[in-house]
């Protein structure tokens, strides 16, 4: 059984979401798929495109929420599971549109805190690369930084996923 809240890390390309996907698959039969990505460029359509295809082949309800994940959030029944998916690109959007890092991060913890079903939260793990060279990259490391660390304070299980394998770093794999 999954705790009420999980976060699943990785750097890019790590195999975290995929491995999200199963730990969510292994929980319920209904599935919510909160999408935070946002198509600026057709590489991006295409990889969305083919998410979406990919999810509802498989049975997960897809909810395209890149800035305001509540409203799922809140409406999520108990026996479901959700995923978000992901942490980074919902910060990301929120910087890109200058919004207030601090208040956007505290809106989404009280969502995840108040969800009915079981939320895991894949997020990149930024803290493992150099520091970056210009003020923007310096500001997102630092946010991200701090809301993986937000997240992971109240989650009862955080993974690591490196080349695909999981690396518990809180709690028990159910």
């Amino acid at each position: 059984m999954l705790p009420p809240l999980a976060l699943v890390l990785g750097g890019a390309a790590s195999g975290k979401s995929r491995w999200a996907e199963g730990l969510v698959r292994k929980a319920s039969a209904r599935r919510v798929y909160l999408a935070t990505a946002e198509a600026y460029d057709s590489e991006m359509r295409a990889k969305i495109a083919a998410h979406r295809a990919m999810r509802a082949s498989d049975g997960w309800a897809t909810i395209e929420a890149p800035l305001d994940p509540g409203p799922a959030l809140a409406a999520a029944m108990p026996d479901q599971a959700v995923l978000l998916d992901c942490a980074t690109l919902w910060l990301s959007n929120h910087l890109l549109a200058d919004h207030d890092l601090d208040a956007a991060s505290d809106t989404l913890m009280d969502a995840l805190a108040a969800c009915a079903a079981p939320v895991v939260v894949v997020s990149n793990e930024v803290g493992l690369s150099v520091v970056p060279d210009n003020a923007l990259a310096r500001r997102f490391q630092r946010a991200q930084g701090a809301l993986n660390q937000r997240i992971a304070a109240e989650a009862g299980l955080v993974v690591q996923v490196i080349a695909g394998l999981p690396l518990v770093l809180k709690g028990t794999l159910p």
